[in-house]
């Protein structure tokens, strides 16, 4: 591929995977607003119908490290391909289904071919762009997160006010409109040593995703002995195996695997912006849902209009630089939250604008140290395989936040906050900033550069 096909046909698919996300963002938060109505329609318990979510989930965090996998191997036109007209599928089962169980076929399906959109999103700046160039890039990806983040509630709410739930499956059908300009713009990419496919590392792999989402998300702990017993065949099944689903050498590179663990404690935190202040504006200030979802829309906004330039301060100075900038701007949404939590709930949904502000720089910047990290062969599954632990670390946090929201707060901890009935949402907040200062610290030790360069260069070196 011509280096000057690479600075023409990059932007352009940015552009259109920029729309892409945000259309798959929206359907997977759409439903979540709408359980209590589907429950009433089909006479059904809010946990059964829960599946709706649950299923989704579940296949999209194993769908991403597979289409990761298989990018090594295929074509992304023919994968990209696949995944879109499979999401547009399973949106027309949902839109004309009449049962419950044809809608959570519509749902599984969707998620099948959604899955495909973070993983090769990831890998389209690694192939398309110079890494110098590649923050830019992935920010676009966070851009569409952000406004989709923001529309679902928006969009459910407006759409199930005037219509059927049914709709909410219907702008996932507008990404039908976009596969010929990705198959104009992807170009042919010689694949060579294609090998047998480890689909049992792969079943494993799947076998202990499915069943440690579903354990932590019930709270059933044989579910969770399960999964620990599927990752110890699966470990065994790709150190014996000749072409292991996941290549143990992947491993032995210090920087991915740092960036997989800081990956899961920061998705763990931030989710905490998503999951847990709902939670505390319905407790604390007693909202309905809909005013929940208007609270949090200003947060992804903003931060959707400021997501490339932290991709383009990730490109100028260094993604140390723009982690610092992340780091810092959630440990003061963590604060000030912590502080004032119990106040007008005005003041709340602006202090999360600088909490998805850093969000949303924090998943340029590590998407970007991740990508500089992986060799060549190996950079498909690699990025699949960070998206999944983002996807695992999400559902851990739900899980265990829910636990916490449920508990009492017997102290305050904070000398700063003089709420009553928020101590124990103050209490979390504050946690949350001490162990983002540790994070923080801790990537300034290890990776810290003066130039962007000599960042990649650092890193290229140790890989």
């Amino acid at each position: 591929m011509r280096p000057d096909s690479h600075q023409q046909k990059g932007p352009k698919l940015m552009r259109l995977l920029m729309f892409t996300a945000m259309i798959s963002s929206m359907s997977a938060g759409m439903f979540n607003v709408v359980l209590p109505q589907i429950s009433q329609e089909f006479h059904l318990s809010i946990a059964e119908v829960s599946w709706l979510s649950t299923a989704y989930s579940l296949i999209y965090a194993f769908g991403t490290v597979t289409y990761g996998k298989l990018s090594d191997r295929f074509q992304l036109k023919s994968l990209l391909t696949f995944g879109l007209i499979l999401f547009a599928v399973g949106s027309l089962i949902g839109l004309i289904s009449q049962t419950f169980w044809v809608a959570l076929l519509g749902r599984c399906l969707q998620s099948a071919g959604a899955s495909a959109i973070p993983a090769l999103a990831m890998m389209i700046p690694i192939r398309y762009y110079a890494p110098e160039k590649r923050g830019s890039a992935i920010a676009m990806m966070a851009v569409g997160l952000a406004l989709g983040s923001a529309l679902a509630p928006v969009f459910a709410a407006g759409m199930t006010s005037v219509a059927s739930w049914r709709w909410l499956f219907f702008p996932s059908l507008l990404v039908l409109v976009l596969l010929p300009f990705y198959r104009r713009h992807l170009e042919y990419e010689p694949k060579n040593n294609v090998t047998a496919f480890d689909w049992l590392g792969g079943l494993l792999l799947a076998l202990t995703v499915s069943t440690l989402l579903f354990g932590i998300t019930n709270h059933i702990l044989w579910y969770l002995a399960l999964s620990a017993v599927a990752l110890i065949l699966f470990i065994l099944r790709i150190r014996t195996a000749r072409e292991a689903f996941i290549q143990p050498r992947l491993f032995r590179s210090f920087n991915y695997t740092t960036a997989l663990v800081l990956g899961f404690l920061i998705n763990c935190i931030g989710m905490a912006l998503y999951f847990l202040t709902p939670i505390l504006l319905s407790d604390v200030y007693h909202l309905e849902s809909a005013w929940i979802g208007f609270a949090m829309v200003p947060a992804a906004i903003v931060s959707s209009m400021l997501g490339r330039k932290g991709g383009k301060l990730a490109d100028k100075k260094g993604n140390t630089y723009l982690f610092t900038i992340a780091s810092s701007s959630l440990i003061f949404c963590f604060i000030l939250l912590s502080i004032f939590v119990g106040i007008s709930p005005l003041w709340i949904s602006l202090f999360l604008i600088f909490g998805n502000v850093g969000q949303s720089f924090m998943l340029v910047a590590m998407s970007n140290f991740v990508s500089t990290t992986l060799p060549k062969d190996q950079a498909g599954v690699g990025m699949g395989l960070f998206s999944m632990i983002g996807f695992i670390s999400q559902g851990v946090a739900a899980g265990m936040y829910s636990i916490v929201s449920a508990s009492g707060a017997p102290m305050n901890w904070n000398p700063l906050h003089l709420g009553i009935d928020s101590a124990l949402y103050s209490n979390v907040y504050l946690v949350l900033a001490v162990l983002y200062v540790g994070i923080l610290m801790f990537f300034q030790m290890k990776f810290r550069t003066k130039k962007p360069s000599a960042g990649l260069e650092h890193m290229a070196k140790q890989t």
